[in-house]
C-alpha cells in the first residue's frame, strides 16, 4: 500500500473534488466516520456542515484540512468491506480515529484506491499536528496494516514495477480537454512529490517518459512574462499535441511557484544519491574500452538509470540528464562534475578522436618516398618541369615518425652561461 498525504486551507475544495468524482460516475462515497448518520442517508449540505462547524471552534488555523489517497497494487482487489475496515484502520494510527472524515473509493486510475477527506480540528478545538505526520505516523501505520491485512507491501518486493507509470496513450486527447486533464494528472500526481529535480528541464527529462511537458512558452508570450506554467501531452515524437492545459487548473495547484520552491528543496535532498550514479556511469564506461552514448544508455538503462540526450537540430550532443529511477533523482550531466557533462562523455566514450590518432591518419595518407619514385618512372614522358620540382621537393621533406624516442637518446641543450656569472 502507497500512501499520499496533502493538506490545505480549503476543505471545500477538497470535498467538491471527490464529490464532483462521484457525480461523474467514476467514485462513490462508501464510508463516514465520526457522523451521527449513514452515509447513504446524508447529502452534500450534511457532510460539508461536519466540518466547517468543527473548523468554526479554530479560527487561526490557517491549513486545517487533510486530504489522504491509500493507494493499493493492481493485483489486488478488496470487498467494499475491507477497505473501509482499512481506511477506519489507518486513520485510528495516525491520530485521526476520532475526527470526522469521509471515505470514498475511485475507479479512474489503473490500480484501486481510495481518498479520505478529514481536518486536523478536534472537538475541544485544538489542532492536531501535522509537521512530518507522513513519516512520524503514516509510515509506520502503513507497515503494521499491509502485515495486518496481507496487503502488497510497498517495499521489499517488486511492487515497484507494478507502481511504474506507463506512457500516456495520446489516443486520449482525442475525447477533449477533460480526458487530457485527468491523464496528465495522473502523471504529476505521482512524479512531482516523488522525483528530486532542481530545475524545469530537469523535470521535463522524467515527465518527457510519460509524454508530458510542463511548458512555460517562449520568453515573449503573456504566460512567461506572468510567471505562469502549463502543462501539455506529446506525441509519439515528443512534439505538443492538443490543448495545454494551466497549471492553476490542477487541483494540486502545480503552478511554477510550487515547482521553485520544489527546486530548492530538492537540491538537498538528491545530494546522497550522487555517489551511485557516478558509480553506476564509472562502471559502465570501463566495462568497454570504447562505446557509443547508445550503448551507454543501454549500460545504464539496466541500473535503472534513464539517459536523455539533448540535441542540436544539427544532431550535435550539447547536453545530458540522468533520470535515476531507484533513488528518483534526477541531475543534469554538469550537476554531477565535469567528468559526466555531454563534451566529457563523449570523450570518455572515445567518440573524439585524439591528437595522435590524427597525426597517425595524416601520416597514413602520405605516400611513402618508393611510390613517387615509381610514379616519376612512368611518367617520365608527360612530367612537366614544374610537376618534377614538387616531386623532388617532396622526396627532400623529411619522414614523419610516431616512433617513440627514450629521453637519454635526446640530445640535450647545453646551458648557456649568463654574462658576469661563474660557476663559483
Amino acid at each position: 500500500m502507497v500512501t499520499i498525504i496533502k493538506t490545505s486551507h480549503s476543505i471545500r475544495s477538497i470535498f467538491n473534488y471527490n464529490e464532483n468524482k462521484v457525480k461523474a460516475g467514476v467514485a462513490e462515497c462508501i464510508a463516514a466516520g465520526n457522523y451521527p448518520v449513514d452515509v447513504d442517508k446524508m447529502n452534500d449540505t450534511l457532510k460539508l456542515n461536519r466540518f466547517i462547524k468543527r473548523m468554526e471552534l479554530n479560527e487561526n488555523t490557517k491549513r486545517n484540512s487533510v486530504h489522504i489517497s491509500l493507494n493499493f497494487d493492481p493485483s489486488e482487489n478488496h470487498s467494499k468491506e475491507k477497505l473501509i475496515a482499512i481506511a477506519d484502520t489507518y486513520m485510528e494510527k495516525i491520530g485521526f480515529g476520532k475526527q470526522p472524515y469521509l471515505v470514498y473509493q475511485h475507479h479512474d486510475a489503473g490500480h484501486p484506491h481510495l481518498h479520505v477527506v478529514t481536518i486536523n480540528i478536534e472537538r475541544d478545538g485544538k489542532r492536531i499536528d501535522l509537521h512530518h505526520l507522513g513519516l512520524r505516523k503514516s509510515e509506520p501505520a502503513r507497515k503494521e496494516i499491509e502485515e495486518l491485512f496481507g496487503l502488497v507491501k510497498a517495499e521489499g518486493r517488486k511492487k515497484k514495477e507494478e507502481f511504474t507509470l506507463q506512457p500516456i496513450p495520446v489516443g486520449k486527447v482525442q475525447y477533449g480537454r477533460i480526458e487530457s486533464k485527468k491523464a496528465i494528472s495522473n502523471v504529476l500526481n505521482a512524479v512531482l512529490n516523488q522525483y528530486k529535480y532542481a530545475s524545469l528541464p530537469e523535470l521535463n527529462a522524467v515527465l518527457k517518459q510519460y509524454n508530458v511537458m510542463a511548458d512555460r512558452g517562449s520568453e515573449n508570450s503573456k504566460i512567461f512574462l506572468a510567471k505562469g506554467l502549463m502543462y501539455r501531452i506529446l506525441d509519439e515524437q515528443s512534439k505538443p499535441i492538443g490543448i495545454p492545459i494551466k497549471a492553476s487548473d490542477f487541483y494540486s495547484k502545480p503552478t511554477l511557484k510550487f515547482i521553485e520552491e520544489k527546486f530548492k528543496r530538492n537540491e538537498i535532498r538528491r545530494i546522497p544519491d550522487k555517489i551511485r550514479l557516478k558509480n553506476a556511469i564509472n562502471i559502465a564506461l570501463l566495462k568497454e574500452r570504447t562505446m557509443s552514448t547508445n550503448q551507454l544508455a543501454k549500460c545504464l538503462e539496466k541500473e535503472g538509470i534513464h539517459t536523455v540526450f539533448r540535441k542540436s537540430t544539427a544532431g550535435l550532443l550539447y547536453g545530458i540528464t540522468y533520470v535515476d529511477h531507484k533513488t528518483k533523482s534526477v541531475f543534469n550531466g554538469s550537476s554531477l562534475g565535469k567528468e559526466y557533462s555531454a563534451k566529457a562523455i563523449q570523450e570518455r566514450c572515445g567518440l573524439k578522436v585524439t591528437d595522435s590518432e590524427k597525426r597517425n591518419q595524416i601520416h597514413e595518407k602520405l605516400p611513402s618516398k618508393e611510390s613517387l619514385i615509381n610514379d616519376m618512372q612512368l611518367q617520365k614522358d608527360t612530367l612537366t618541369i614544374p610537376d618534377f620540382v614538387k616531386l623532388l621537393d617532396m622526396l627532400m621533406q623529411a619522414e614523419y615518425s610516431t616512433d617513440y624516442l627514450p629521453n637519454q637518446l635526446k640530445n640535450k641543450r647545453r646551458k648557456k652561461k649568463r654574462k658576469g656569472l661563474s660557476d663559483k
